[in-house]
């Protein structure tokens, strides 16, 4: 019933009477200043340079202002970078604008970054954020907004209701406090943690909206590598890119993906520089700078049920748990073992303090001296390969609760 409630407030509020899928056309997701009535003005630049105001006095301003960002789709350095995007990289923000500043900053070292598309998909939204992103002037920039983000409702579902049920309380009792989702904890017993169930509806709700929504991707048939905002690329990933695509197309046909990045830094990288492996997709090894293709997309959303009620708040576990079973086939993957994608985040969801970007940096660039003589190898060596096997796992659960299965659905819903 609660959900009912949220879905005809979301209607009421945009003046619209689609269901609850059409709102995925829209993207709310800027920030509110707790108790601060302020207004500003962005100038997004495209074809035409023009402004959006975003209003960040109140909730229902704030949603009505990503609303309109996000139909509009204002392509920033349009005019600059004229032509078909050679590459499409989406990159998954949150609130760390200070990694996020050191992923920009790999970036315009990368070569031909001129040729991409960056699509900056957001679920927290500050001017800080926003201002760093639209100081890029290397190519191409689209922002687009998660829509259902917890801090777009703060006291009501998909964030924290306080009439919610507390997380370690027991079902019997529960029931009899009669709390909202006393009936629906997960597979451990525990009920939702709004922050905990954020990532994976952003990461379907992504998925499903670059392939789907974005107007600019209509045409494009490359593939679209997916980063964190607490990603660092090095300067030959777009080389390193086009000679894995040549390498599936000629002697891995049947791969369903790339992954561009490892988790091992840049350790042995001088000899592993020009060094690809094969092997069934892993989401604790594969899941940084991952390439996705239209095709495997719609395999993806084939899945959409399974994906949406499995109960892992993680996205990576719940798509390891897919492949070979909702997907028949299990998914193939062709790794760099020269990672081109360094984690650079020493903090994250689970921990929030002491985080020290620039040590990181600092690391990065060591590293990067000691290896650039061993970038854009003029060819690819097959070094390993496994075969795509379907590989089981403990679910982590965190997503019991049939309101966020309902609002998952529904992300793929046409128009």
């Amino acid at each position: 019933m609660r959900f009912r409630l949220v879905k005809k407030n979301l209607l009421a509020l945009l003046g619209v009477s689609f269901v609850i899928g059409t709102l995925l056309l829209s993207t709310r997701v800027l920030t509110v200043n707790d108790n601060v009535t302020t207004e500003t003005n962005f100038v997004i630049q495209g074809n035409q340079a023009e402004a959006l105001k975003f209003n960040f006095g109140s909730l229902p301003e704030l949603r009505k202002s990503v609303y309109n960002a996000n139909y509009k789709q204002c392509i920033l350095n349009a005019d600059r970078f004229p032509g078909e995007p050679l590459l499409v990289l989406v990159v998954q923000v949150h609130n760390r604008p200070e990694y996020l500043k050191l992923l920009i900053k790999s970036l315009e070292k990368a070569v031909e970054v001129h040729s991409f598309l960056l699509i900056f998909s957001h679920d927290y939204f500050s001017e800080e954020i926003n201002a760093i992103v639209q100081g890029i002037t290397f190519c191409k920039v689209l922002q687009i907004y998660f829509p259902f983000s917890a801090q777009l409702y703060p006291n009501e579902f998909p964030g924290q209701d306080p009439r919610d049920c507390p997380r370690d309380i027991s079902k019997d009792n529960a029931l009899k406090t009669g709390c909202l989702n006393a009936e629906h904890p997960d597979s451990y017993g525990h009920y939702r943690e709004a922050f905990i169930t954020q990532t994976k509806h952003h990461w379907w709700w992504k998925l499903h909206f670059v392939w789907e929504r974005v107007q600019v991707m209509q045409g494009y048939s490359g593939f679209v590598i997916f980063l964190e905002e607490d990603n660092y690329i090095l300067p030959d990933f777009f080389h390193f890119y086009k000679s894995m695509v040549e390498f599936k197309m000629n002697s891995c046909p049947d791969c369903d993906m790339l992954a561009l990045g490892n988790h091992n830094g840049l350790n042995d990288f001088t000899r592993q520089s020009n060094q690809v492996m094969t092997t069934g997709w892993m989401s604790t090894k594969h899941n940084i700078g991952m390439a996705i293709s239209r095709e495997v997309y719609y395999k993806l959303m084939g899945c959409n049920n399974e994906f949406c009620t499995y109960d892992d708040y993680n996205w990576d576990w719940t798509l390891q748990h897919l492949s070979g079973t909702c997907i028949s086939k299990p998914l193939k993957v062709i790794i760099a073992e020269g990672s081109r994608v360094l984690h650079t985040g020493d903090c994250g969801l689970h921990q929030k303090e002491n985080c020290r970007p620039e040590w990181a940096l600092q690391k990065v660039e060591e590293s990067l001296q000691m290896t650039k003589g061993s970038l854009f190898p003029p060819s690819l060596i097959l070094t390993r390969t496994e075969p795509a096997e379907h590989k089981a796992h403990v679910k982590n659960g965190g997503w019991g609760d049939v309101r966020d299965h309902s609002l998952c659905h529904n992300y793929a819903k046409r128009l």
